[in-house]
């Protein structure tokens, strides 16, 4: 039920696009208005996810580390695992975004039958990180390409993603390779999600809903690609008009590429609000972005208040012809 509710969330959103895209007089409202609305709402909200992480208090290191910490000068440190300077973080962070690191360790446990019963066994699980590296470095490279909409002239370099990522051309228009990697790693983390009881448990909407809109963005990419024709030119006048904020709407693009643009604004929106924003989230990780040296600097808290101390002097002192009478013994007559 959890993945029906999300499934036909997204339906609704692309029934609501096909008649935005089969409206004429709608199409300013989806073509420029929502883009423009859609972009100011992801910078807004992605800005005001990241201060207000930035703003929370970190009153001491807490790194998450799981290699040989800086110690005696013979016994070797794992400087990466955790390091003790700025540059070990660096390559701990970059390792972390570009490659997953964190992840590549993951281990699945589960009992087996043994000799003496029911045993605790450990095991590699390196499909989830596989299926997650095609998904994001896919969906970079799909973005990346689609820059080509929004600059003229286009820069060598985005020529050369362009030209490697459709190097198995067959035919016209050529086969982007980033186009089927992208479906198959979603579909695995989809089927991840409802075959194994552990992870489909815990799932919920939230989960689920970014799949079907992702996917839904990427069959429209590739049906207005391969299928139902689009004008490209005109579409590229229309990438550009809103990128110079100078918007223009060319006439005859297609009511496919409406679809698509309007998935992209959604997607655009609900990213600050949803469980995507680790995308910033990441780099304001304390458990990442610290380096581990607990044990070689003291570390005093500077949110700690000035507390106001009472000395056994002054408390006597204040009280001392009072325990006199009861009988408690002081210091000073």
């Amino acid at each position: 039920m959890k993945a029906l509710y999300s499934f036909l969330a997204v339906i609704v959103l692309i029934l609501v696009a096909i008649i935005g895209g089969s409206i004429t007089n709608l199409h300013f409202v989806f073509g420029i208005i929502i883009p423009y609305l859609a972009f100011v709402l992801f910078v807004g909200g992605f800005i005001y996810r990241v201060v207000k992480w930035g703003r929370s208090p970190v009153p001491f290191r807490i790194p998450t580390t799981c290699g040989q910490q800086k110690s005696l000068p013979w016994i070797k440190q794992a400087k990466i695992e955790n390091p003790t300077s700025t540059l070990g973080v660096v390559v701990r962070m970059a390792s972390e975004v570009l490659l997953f690191r964190s992840l590549f360790r993951n281990t699945k446990t589960e009992l087996r039958e043994g000799e003496n019963g029911p045993e605790l066994a450990y095991g590699s699980a390196k499909w989830l990180w596989l299926g997650s590296l095609v998904f994001h470095w896919s969906f970079l490279i799909i973005i990346i390409r689609h820059l080509r909409f929004f600059l003229a002239p286009i820069p060598v370099a985005l020529q050369m993603v362009d030209s490697v990522d459709g190097m198995l051309q067959i035919g016209l228009p050529q086969i982007y390779i980033t186009d089927l990697l992208f479906i198959l790693a979603i579909t695995f983390l989809f089927l991840r999600r409802v075959c194994i009881p552990k992870v489909k448990y815990i799932s919920l909407p939230a989960d689920y809903f970014p799949l079907f809109l992702i996917f839904s963005i990427a069959v429209s990419g590739i049906l207005m690609r391969y299928f139902y024709k689009v004008d490209i030119i005109s579409v590229k006048e229309l990438a550009l008009s809103i990128a110079t904020l100078h918007p223009v709407l060319p006439a005859g693009i297609g009511a496919i590429f409406y679809v698509h643009l309007f998935l992209i604004c959604c997607l655009f929106i609900y990213f600050p609000t949803s469980k995507l924003m680790h995308m910033g989230g990441i780099f304001m990780s304390p458990t990442r972005n610290m380096i581990s040296n607990n044990r070689m600097v003291r570390h005093i808290n500077p949110w700690n208040p000035t507390v106001e101390v009472h000395s056994y002097a002054e408390y006597e002192d204040e009280f001392r012809e009072k325990m006199k009478k009861v009988g408690i013994p002081v210091e000073k007559e």
